[in-house]
């Protein structure tokens, strides 16, 4: 039987060139493509099916930020699929993105700048927001909303024949500093996507140690800086113009400097690949580029602790009993 393979967020960027090397690797495949809206998701399948025209491609609507919306697509997965090989949780959001040219002017004088440039820290803030469940939207969408859709698909995950894959996209910008237990939700602060990807790679630590058992293994990727929606909303469009020859020549000197969506997937590709068992569960695998233009993968220790990863777990089940309360007609 074919594998099935889930991506979220795969109308664009990292996500749909995620979609297309995935049909490169094993063209048998059936790809199911999660988007925001239909139209999007049968956009998405049709430029896919444009260059891969044999492909199995099916689609599904959820908005990741919208808990309501994350329940009716885990009960249309249920219906449709009696497994689940791979799911990529590639969905995610940085809402007006503010850089601090301060900082970034500090950075240079004391020869941080190129540290600053590659994880984005001190220089890159965000103004979050409450969405209609009453969360933090950045929170909501990059990290609980993947995380109650994997509650919610454990009968198609677990217990398989052969394991099954969680793969997160998690950044360099993931930072410890920019987290805190009190406020998991990042809503005092101003580095909230920062915050969600920390948390994403605490809870990827801790769904290996209570779910490896059952078959389902978690990792987390970094595709390193790519030139995408989300980036483009940081700065004018004519300054990254200016910036493009600048960005390519740093590149020889910061191998996370991947640039295109196609680079940024390969640690994506890679982990499709390997053998989950023989991969260690406190990595994360970034996506490099080396100033010639040859894509590879790097393994680097996750800066976690794994009793900070306990707890948040345990905090973000009781924050799924809490809201979950209100939607007991689409739970079954």
């Amino acid at each position: 039987m074919e594998r099935v393979v889930l991506v979220t967020g795969a109308s664009g960027g990292v996500g749909l060139a995620l979609c297309q090397r995935l049909l490169e690797e094993d063209g048998r495949i059936h790809l199911c493509i999660a988007c925001r809206n239909a139209q999007k998701s049968e956009a998405t399948r049709d430029l896919i099916l444009a260059t891969h025209p044999s492909a199995q491609v099916s689609t599904v609507e959820v908005d990741l930020g919208n808990l309501a919306s994350v329940l009716r697509v885990a009960r249309e997965l249920r219906c449709r699929f009696q497994r689940l090989d791979f799911v990529y949780l590639n969905a995610g959001i940085m809402p007006d993105p503010h850089v601090n040219f301060k900082a970034l002017w500090h950075g240079l004088l004391t020869g941080k700048v190129l540290h600053m440039l590659t994880t984005a820290e001190g220089i890159m803030t965000q103004t979050d927001r409450l969405n209609g469940d009453g969360l933090q939207e950045v929170f909501a969408t990059n990290l609980f909303g993947h995380f109650i859709l994997v509650r919610q698909l454990e009968s198609l995950l677990c217990g398989n024949e052969k394991p099954s894959r969680l793969i997160w996209t998690s950044s360099s910008n993931a930072r410890e500093s920019a987290f805190s237990l009190s406020d998991y939700q990042h809503a005092k602060g101003k580095e909230s996507y920062s915050s969600s990807k920390y948390a994403t790679d605490l809870t990827s630590v801790v769904l290996n140690r209570k779910f490896n058992k059952q078959g389902l293994y978690s990792s987390v990727v970094c595709p390193g800086l790519v030139m995408s929606n989300m980036t483009y909303r940081i700065l004018p469009v004519f300054l990254w113009k200016l910036l493009m020859p600048i960005m390519w020549l740093i590149r020889f000197f910061a191998k996370t400097y991947t640039l295109t969506p196609y680079n940024g997937a390969e640690a994506h590709v890679w982990l499709f690949k390997q053998k989950p068992e023989y991969l260690d569960e406190l990595v994360k695998y970034h996506s490099c580029t080396s100033g010639l233009g040859k894509n590879y993968v790097e393994p680097r220790k996750i800066d976690v602790d794994e009793e900070t990863a306990e707890k948040l777990y345990e905090k973000l089940l009781e924050l799924e009993k809490q809201t979950l309360e209100r939607y007991s007609d689409l739970l079954d």
